[in-house]
């Protein structure tokens, strides 16, 4: 797939788990793929998704940067919900939370091959306890943040 191609294939994906499409979203994934380095199944990563969205019925993905690197896809994405039910270990509160996401997929044959992704589980926990990370506790902490101009993928730190 050509660069355009798999940006539009992305947005897709993220349209679909936006609006809880899992018949869309089947047609992403191959019948056998990784998860974060662990073999699995279709079935396992649409069960996975159905029990996130199952937790917090108004989770929500935004993606807000997207490298593509051959068949490659990097993505930063904001993710925000508030649990009705369990969450990353924690009862609902009522609360909401807004974390990063970086995820890492590789396209093959049009479908999701490979799949990774990691967000800080314990700053939402935080967050759904009613805690907050002061600017006092980040200080000294350096941000890594990546953008894409005509030149290609940058990376900053801030």
């Amino acid at each position: 797939m050509s660069n355009s191609n798999l940006r539009e294939f992305y947005d897709r994906y993220i349209a679909a788990l936006n609006v809880r499409d899992f018949d869309v979203l089947d047609g992403f994934i191959h019948d056998e793929v990784t998860l974060n380095g662990t073999a699995a199944t279709r079935d396992d990563i649409l069960a996975v998704l159905r029990h996130e969205v199952g937790s917090v019925p108004d989770l929500h993905w935004v993606l807000t940067n997207l490298i593509i690197d051959g068949d490659r896809l990097g993505a930063q994405l904001i993710n925000t919900g508030t649990p009705a039910g369990t969450f990353v270990g924690v009862q609902p509160t009522g609360a909401s939370f807004e974390v990063v996401e970086y995820a890492v997929y590789q396209v093959v044959d049009g479908r999701f091959k490979h799949m990774a992704a990691i967000h800080d589980a314990e700053e939402v926990k935080r967050q759904l306890a009613g805690e907050t990370t002061s600017a006092s506790s980040r200080e000294g902490q350096s941000q890594a943040v990546w953008s894409e101009d005509a030149n290609g993928p940058r990376r900053s730190v801030r």
